[in-house]
């Protein structure tokens, strides 16, 4: 079968961590021909890390390039919606980062847009977008590869075995993301993200639920169970009394999150169609690493799945820089006292497998598992969390 052509849009982390995942696939079966990025040096320094005989700040030259079949968006998801479509529009199928879209502002507006557009106005705007990418994917029959890592986690992909061999149904889910922050200057204000902690960790949670209510819906009952409305709070604790009161012990020694405009703390409650619910618990200001859980709590048992800590190897180290020189897990504050470094962390986490779906979900014209409906579902009941969290009542979907 023909080598398909990658068109990285994008080129720090996310574009890197792609690489390295396309790199583990066959010999032969993709090729990363082109890489676009906001500056020619950003474009020309990956393309010269990776081998890349391609590298240009115009889209459009990427678009172009008739030897590229695939976009790989890796862009703050301010430009996600906008890049999609042109990429659709081309003819060109989709890759891209979580999540989808979201609402980033007027062209005209110097303020900051989380502390004065109201979250109703952000909702529909994003819903907009999200919708335009879907037609425009529809109608030019491309395929969208939604890079949700949980859908293709191994401890996700036991849980749905495991959903299928029992008899019972999910009464509730409950899945939360928490650590010290993130790193990316982007992450701070929502013209960029789009969100704060909801929308950029609440992703993989809310996205979790969705897909698995919907996998226990064609077990049990040949479709999706869908969601139908949320309630939610959030919250930038950073800058609340309880952190103030903390500055004599400096509140930011270990958590970096300190927002201008988004927040970093949310707690969601989805209700489903059959009457079941999802707890969806995230935040940027936990320390211990990254945790990652889904627990579903069934009539007839309980399955808990961790996406990040297994006790496969562990350490101990009074003296935090003896093991320094190596990688241990994302997030990790220190490596002193008892930790427990990750053998596999892009594989443990979904990361490598659903690179894999996506070339072959192209190659072979199927659906990936995690594709535009998904995307766009976790779009529409992430914004009526926003909406329900100011207004302080239940958004119906």
């Amino acid at each position: 079968m023909a080598t398909l052509g990658i068109g990285m849009v994008g080129a720090r982390y996310g574009a890197r961590m792609h690489y390295e995942n396309y790199s583990k696939l066959a010999h032969g079966l993709v090729e990363i021909r082109g890489v676009c990025a906001l500056t020619k040096e950003s474009a020309q320094n990956y393309a010269a890390a990776y081998q890349v005989p391609m590298a240009t700040d115009s889209l459009e030259e990427l678009l172009a390039n008739p030897a590229i079949d695939i976009i790989d968006i890796c862009t703050p998801p301010a430009s996600h919606h906008e890049i999609a479509i042109k990429a659709a529009n081309a003819g060109k199928h989709i890759i891209m980062e979580k999540p989808l879209t979201g609402y980033f502002g007027e062209p005209d507006d110097e303020q900051p847009i989380g502390k004065h557009v109201s979250r109703d106005k952000m909702r529909r705007g994003a819903s907009k977008n999200a919708e335009a990418v879907r037609e425009a994917v529809t109608s030019n029959r491309v395929k969208f590869c939604y890079a949700e890592n949980w859908v293709y986690s191994p401890p996700i992909l036991k849980m749905q075995k495991l959903i299928r061999a029992s008899k019972g149904s999910i009464l509730e889910l409950r899945a939360e993301e928490n650590h010290s922050g993130s790193n990316s200057f982007f992450s701070k204000e929502w013209r960029f993200m789009g969100g704060g902690s909801l929308l950029r960790m609440g992703a993989h949670s809310v996205g979790a639920c969705i897909y698995l209510k919907q996998f226990e819906g064609y077990e049990r009952l040949g479709r999706p169970i869908r969601p139908i409305s949320v309630i939610a709070d959030t919250a930038d604790l950073m800058h609340s009394d309880a952190s103030n009161r903390a500055k004599v012990v400096n509140a930011h020694e270990w958590i970096s999150s300190n927002p201008v405009d988004v927040e970093n703390w949310a707690n969601v409650v989805i209700r489903f169609e059959d009457g079941s619910r999802a707890t969806v618990m995230v935040s940027d200001v936990g320390l211990g690493g990254l945790n990652t859980r889904v627990t579903a709590y069934m009539t007839d048992g309980v399955i808990k799945a961790n996406m990040t800590l297994n006790d496969a190897v562990e350490t101990y180290s009074v003296d935090p820089n003896t093991f320094a020189n190596e990688y241990y897990t994302e997030k990790l504050e220190t490596k002193a006292g008892w930790n427990r470094p990750s053998c596999d962390e892009d594989w443990f986490r979904g990361f490598s497998q659903e690179i894999s779906d996506f070339i072959y979900a192209i190659k072979e014209d199927r659906q990936p598992l995690s594709g535009i409906d998904l995307a766009v579902d976790c779009v529409h009941v992430i914004y009526a969390a926003y909406q329900s969290a100011e207004e302080g009542r239940r958004i119906d979907l």
